[in-house]
């Protein structure tokens, strides 16, 4: 690749993805539809640029998705990129240092929604794209691009496409940018993703607000029936009153908690500088690690309800509703956790309210085969820049299309540029300027390593993700 491409090309870099991250494509919320679209539009004038032949929106019932395919390189493996050009919402406005969508630097830290996660991320592998193409215009292998606009929101229309066309899969590798490294100095490969149960819990418990003074002591609370119901879900040690729920569950091997162990880790610092709390919760009798990689968590996102502008108003709530989540790890399954979800708040709801569960989207939990050659090939490329090959590690998160990304046979590569302080969905989002610099030429490397070492896919069977497969484990250099 053109080692001096960063340093000659730094400030256009920079203004290019500020204009990225300046469109606020919050897939969750309708009234930035069409700011996503904008986005997807952002990329596929930028893969033309790139020189992409193919480049084409997919449309279906939701956002679109971006599909290019860059010059056909004879003899050369294909790889396959993934990633999200979709943000969370920027909530809550008021704790941003600098507007979200306003683009800043502070420090050697670029700060905007997406900064991460993962437009940030996205931009890197096209830039690292454009470094290694030659005098032609010809990339060193032969690369096809997918970017989907649901990947926060959890919308269907890149899964329902790579279903309905499996042959957009087929590749010797498969690439997700959209990660971490462990720690500083530290790039990592993730091994498992958590999957996810997102629902909304809602209670009514008359037909209208009451007057509290008229009626309060009679008359039921729609947020107290609600918060009474929560409650009962999770105990005050962090054990999830699911019946069932953890009957599911693949513990790690033996092999995989002892390379857990070996990893560098600061409590006080992660309890300082990435959850800024004054105390670690959960299961105590288990390790950090097992609580946040490997088993399942239940969270309250957000309550509403009642009345809550300036000043006072004293009534009683007729209705209350809860957005909650479970993380789910390997063995647990999206639609049997769902229906386990709705019969433990069943019973849970008096019989004087009415009370649902709507379930709006999720995923099963998914592991990944290591050992095919490519995440070789990838040590040899974050060596070369960093002078350490990635460490094995899990992952708390969860992304959604991960299997169907491995439909055609392709092992999926997950790993990134990220730090863990960048604050994911939080305010302040952050991406180190140092990364990105750095993941450019260590992509870049990486395409050109795989062009000559790629090599062709595994056995299907073998090679895709699946939530029940084994983890071959490499310790930590």
């Amino acid at each position: 690749m053109d080692v001096s491409f960063v340093a000659r090309e730094q400030s256009r870099l920079l203004g290019e993805l500020s204009s990225f991250l300046a469109i606020p494509s919050v897939s969750a919320l309708p009234v930035h539809a069409a700011d996503c679209r904008r986005a997807a539009e952002w990329l596929r004038d930028e893969l033309l640029v790139l020189g992409c032949p193919t480049v084409e929106l997919i449309e279906g019932q939701g956002h679109p998705v971006v599909w290019a395919e860059g010059p056909e390189v004879p003899g050369r493996p294909t790889l396959l990129i993934y990633g999200h050009y979709d943000v969370q919402p920027p909530d809550p406005l008021d704790e941003w240092i600098s507007p979200p969508f306003e683009p800043t630097v502070r420090e050697g830290r670029l700060y905007a929604r997406g900064a991460a996660d993962d437009k940030g991320q996205v931009f890197c592998l096209l830039k690292a794209y454009e470094a290694t193409l030659d005098a032609d215009r010809r990339p060193p292998l032969n690369i096809h691009f997918i970017f989907e606009g649901e990947e926060e929101s959890g919308g269907s229309v890149i899964a329902d496409l790579l279903r309905a066309e499996p042959e957009r899969t087929r590749a010797d590798a498969a690439l997700v940018c959209d990660m971490s490294y462990y720690a500083p100095g530290w790039p990592a490969v993730y091994t498992a993703l958590r999957g996810l149960c997102y629902a909304e819990i809602s209670v009514r418990t008359a037909e209208r607000d009451l007057h509290s003074g008229s009626y309060g002591g009679v008359a039921p609370n729609a947020l107290e029936t609600l918060v009474r119901i929560l409650a009962g879900l999770k105990k005050r040690s962090g054990e999830i009153r699911i019946p069932k729920l953890y009957k599911a569950i693949e513990p790690p091997a033996d092999e995989e908690l002892t390379s857990w162990r070996r990893l560098p880790f600061d409590k006080d610092a992660f309890l300082r500088e990435e959850t800024t709390g004054r105390a670690l919760t959960g299961l105590k009798e288990y390790s950090i690690f097992e609580r946040v990689w490997a088993l399942p968590t239940f969270e309250i996102h957000g309550i509403k309800g009642g009345f809550v502008g300036d000043g006072a108003k004293t009534v009683i709530p007729a209705q209350a509703t809860a957005k909650v989540s479970l993380r789910l790890v390997p063995g647990q399954v999206y639609a049997k956790v769902g229906k386990q979800l709705e019969r433990a708040v069943a019973a849970l709801a008096p019989k004087w309210a009415d009370v649902q569960v709507t379930l709006l989207h999720g995923g099963d939990a998914v592991r990944v085969d290591v050992s095919h050659p490519a995440f070789a090939v990838l040590d040899e490329a974050f060596a070369s820049v960093t002078g350490r090959p990635a460490v094995r590690v899990r992952s708390g998160g969860s992304i959604p299309i991960i299997p169907e990304l491995g439909l055609a046979g392709a092992p999926v590569l997950l790993t990134g540029i990220g730090l863990p302080d960048d604050g994911l969905h939080s305010p302040n989002e952050k991406l180190d300027l140092a990364q990105l610099w750095s993941g450019i030429e260590i992509f870049g490397r990486f395409f050109e390593l795989f062009a000559a070492k790629g090599g062709a896919a595994g056995d299907p069977a073998a090679a895709a993700p699946e939530p029940a497969m084994s983890l071959p484990l490499v310790p930590p250099a």
